[in-house]
């Protein structure tokens, strides 16, 4: 990774810009604490979640190489928290608008998701199962989500229309290959509802028991260990939709379900992980406990969901 020399804050500084974040005269700042990057007259201005502001400056001639070094470290470090795994079909440079932000940057198409990586703690994974429409008007592509929250990108020149079909395809593929690859799976009681986690690991798969406020969770990783245990006020369908959402942005991290903050606050990955998925806060804030696999299992199980 490359090394610049700036100032920060006034402070002549040693830069280097590495995978995990920036060193700053050999202190760490981690990606995961950034909240908002920015170019401003030369300067790099990068704003915190402790809402502290750093900004670079007397970059010199350097300036759009630092610029550029750290947009790419940033947006492979999202990448990371996104948990993408498989290969890009089509990358570009497009306008994109989020719920809570708008402007221009790189949209990545995916064989199961299309992603969008701002400057900040804003970029976004959307997976096609979670797809309810897409709309191509002119050089804009909107995408609705089954919670009804819906995105746009557009305007990436030459690349729109390929972007757009490519995208269409991916999706209507996507759908069909999770339709296929959950018939074998056919929920026992106590569990009402079957899912995937990633469509391209149909061998991973999760099963839950939903009740009214209740939940047991059976993940099936390979690393069976636990039955994961929620509660909740929100009607059943909201929460279906939250764990269906959550479990597939995890992908097979169990970790991040039941880890308590303190150990989330030493994890910089899992924390930039849960910050770029609301599901995922969502259903970690109903978290109830884990019932370890056991003689009594069984009955602990159906004494939770019965109370």
């Amino acid at each position: 990774m490359m090394t610049f020399q700036a100032q920060l804050n006034g402070q002549d500084v040693s830069v280097k810009i590495e995978k995990e974040g920036l060193t700053v005269n050999g202190r760490c700042l981690n990606y995961a604490d950034i909240k908002t990057m920015a170019p401003n007259n030369h300067r790099v201005v990068i704003t915190l979640f402790s809402d502290d502001t750093l900004t670079f400056g007397m970059l010199g001639y350097n300036f759009d190489s630092f610029w550029q070094e750290l947009l790419k470290a940033f947006e492979q470090r999202c990448l990371d928290a996104l948990f993408i795994e498989e290969a890009v079909v089509m990358a570009c440079e497009g306008e994109y608008h989020l719920p809570k932000e708008s402007g221009r940057g790189p949209i990545r198409l995916y064989p199961d998701a299309l992603c969008i990586l701002p400057p900040s703690a804003g970029s976004v994974r959307l997976a096609f199962s979670e797809v309810s429409d897409l709309t191509a008007d002119g050089y804009n592509l909107t995408i609705t989500m089954t919670s009804g929250k819906t995105y746009s990108v557009g305007k990436m020149g030459y690349d729109s229309m390929p972007f757009f079909e490519r995208a269409a395809s991916l999706w209507k593929k996507t759908l069909t290959a999770r339709q296929k690859a959950l018939a074998p799976y056919i929920p026992e009681a106590p569990f009402t509802h079957v899912g995937l986690f990633r469509t391209g690991h149909p061998e991973h798969h999760w099963a839950a028991a939903i009740t009214d406020g209740k939940c047991a969770l059976e993940l099936y990783t390979g690393q069976d260990a636990a039955t994961y245990l929620y509660c909740f006020e929100e009607p059943q369908a909201v929460f279906r939709r939250n764990l269906t959402e959550a479990l597939e942005a995890m992908s097979t991290h169990r970790e991040i379900i039941y880890m308590p903050d303190e150990e989330l606050a030493e994890n910089p990955l899992y924390r930039m992980a849960v910050r770029r998925s609301e599901a995922v806060c969502f259903l970690r804030s109903k978290f109830n406990g884990r019932l370890i696999h056991s003689a009594n299992h069984a009955a602990r199980l159906q004494e939770f969901l019965n109370a």
